[in-house]
């Protein structure tokens, strides 16, 4: 039997599953995970229309993204809105 990396971007269908998911990551608060968890929704949706859209190469978009990437407050706000994402802060 061989068996296969997996891989959540193929199994983020819809727009409600990828705010779902974000949002339990989000729980965490963990930079790392989030920006991977953002990586994943990009990969999910069209890595290459992201790229354009925010301006930035694939290959910046991937390391910023990769959870090792350290991507600007500016960069993150372009990334989210080309995501069709918002982000919230609410007191704890």
């Amino acid at each position: 039997m061989k068996l296969r990396e997996y891989d959540i971007a193929e199994h983020l269908n819809s727009e409600e599953e990828m705010q779902m998911y974000l949002n339990e990551i989000m729980e965490d608060g963990e930079p790392s995970l989030v920006l991977s968890a953002l990586g994943d929704i990009a990969r999910a949706r069209n890595m290459s229309q992201l790229s354009r859209e925010v301006g930035m190469s694939r290959e910046g978009l991937y390391h910023a993204l990769s959870g090792k990437g350290n991507p600007t407050f500016s960069a993150m706000m372009k990334i989210t809105k080309a995501l069709g994402l918002k982000l919230h802060f609410t007191g704890a």
